[in-house]
């Protein structure tokens, strides 16, 4: 009798929180988590979820003898999560008003880490500020801001309703993300971001648009599985039954990761 596959080892990278304030009780410290809908959205598949905290050589802590392809070779995929605007020094533009929170602390590290599951040839798939980043390290830019930078009119970030926004979602016409959802006639997404894609990055493609034009979904055009959708399909739970549903993108990834892993044992 064949011996069950051992689960799949998934790779989240963290969020950051400093200048916590006083009640949280650590004084002049850094947070580094996982938001809980993202964490059980990917332990549903049956993947075993590790938060991957930050590898920085310039950090006041050094780890001399761990890096990111140690990362990249011991974990079977890389999910990037949402959160602060990436800092645009890292697509050659200065800063704008526009801007909200940054921290090129991240922005440097998950580069690295997303370059180093690339060269593995391990999946990678970012969600919302994931998908930003993906494009940024294809050479790609951003909109610092939607509406500010004249990309659209439409607000892709209401503050009061946050993952209660949505909108419709255009699909490319016999593409890869279309294909996960043959019988979907009118896609809707959660929209909770205010940048965007501006210049796609050399090597990627979109696979889906919001219905004012903006890119959604974009994936590597190469052999290796890079995709990102600008919606949290994490969040697209039973109170939203409308939305699509996240739960094929994110096998299409732990299939990705499962070949790869057999590919690497043969």
């Amino acid at each position: 009798m064949p011996s069950p596959a051992r689960k799949l080892l998934i790779g989240l990278s963290p969020r950051l929180m400093r200048n916590l304030p006083p009640e949280y009780g650590f004084r002049n410290k850094t947070l580094q988590y996982l938001e809980q809908s993202m964490a059980h959205w990917v332990m549903a598949s049956g993947a075993i979820v590790v938060m991957i905290p930050t590898v920085d050589a310039q950090g006041a802590v050094q780890a001399t003898d761990l890096s990111v392809r140690d990362y990249a070779r011991s974990l079977d995929g890389l999910i990037l999560q949402g959160g602060a605007d990436i800092d645009p020094v890292a697509y050659g533009e200065r800063p704008s008003e526009l801007l909200m929170t940054t921290d090129p602390e991240r922005d440097r590290f998950e580069l690295n880490l997303l370059r180093a599951f690339v060269d593995a040839g391990k999946p990678v798939l970012g969600i919302c500020r994931g998908m930003q980043l993906i494009n940024v390290a294809h050479g790609g830019s951003l909109y610092q801001d939607l509406v500010g930078g004249g990309a659209t009119r439409s607000q892709h970030y209401i503050p009061a309703q946050y993952d209660e926004h949505a909108h419709s979602l255009r699909m490319r016409e016999n593409g890869w993300l279309s294909s996960l959802y043959p019988q979907v006639a009118d896609p809707r997404v959660n929209s909770i971001h205010h940048q965007g894609v501006k210049d796609l990055g050399v090597g990627l493609e979109v696979e889906a648009w919001s219905e004012d034009g903006i890119p959604e979904c974009i994936r590597g055009n190469g052999d290796g599985f890079v995709v990102g959708v600008q919606w949290h399909p994490e969040f697209h739970d039973h109170r939203f039954p409308e939305l699509l549903a996240g739960r094929p993108v994110l096998m299409a990834f732990m299939e990705a990761a499962r070949r790869r892993e057999q590919a690497l044992a043969a």
